[in-house]
C-alpha cells in the first residue's frame, strides 16, 4: 500500500491548524498567559502544524477514510488518544486541571477538523 498525501490537503491542513491555533490560544489564555520562550514557540507551532497535517493526512488516506464524516473520525480518535495522554500527565500533577481542559478541547477539535479536511480531500 502506497500513500499518496495530497499536497493541497496538506498545506491547507497545516494553514488550518495555524490559524485555529491561533484564535483558539488567543482567546482561552489571553496576552499573559503567552509571555516567554520567545519567537521560538511560533517556530515550532508551525512546525507542529506541519507534521500534524501531514500525519493525520497519512491515517486518513491509509484507513482510505474519504469524506468528511469518515475522516472527521479518524481524526477524532487521534485527538481521543492525545487526550488521554493528557489525562494521565493530569492525574499525576504534570498540570493544571484548567491547562488540561484548554489542551484536550484544543486536540479533540482540530484533530477531528484535520481528518474532515483530508478525507474530504480524499
Amino acid at each position: 500500500m502506497t500513500v499518496d498525501l495530497n499536497l493541497f490537503a496538506f498545506l491547507a491542513g497545516a494553514v488550518l491548524y495555524m490559524i485555529y491555533g491561533g484564535i483558539y490560544y488567543s482567546i482561552l489564555l489571553g496576552k499573559k498567559d503567552q509571555d516567554g520562550a520567545g519567537p521560538v514557540k511560533y517556530v515550532v507551532a508551525v512546525l507542529v502544524a506541519f507534521i500534524s497535517s501531514a500525519l493525520v493526512g497519512v491515517l486518513v488516506q491509509g484507513t482510505e477514510s474519504s469524506g468528511l464524516a469518515s475522516g472527521a473520525l479518524v481524526g477524532g480518535i487521534v485527538g481521543i488518544l492525545v487526550s488521554i495522554v493528557y489525562l494521565k500527565n493530569a492525574l499525576f500533577g504534570l498540570m493544571t486541571k484548567r491547562m488540561f481542559l484548554i489542551a484536550i478541547g484544543d486536540h479533540l477539535i482540530i484533530f477531528t477538523l484535520l481528518g474532515a479536511l483530508h478525507g474530504w480531500f480524499l
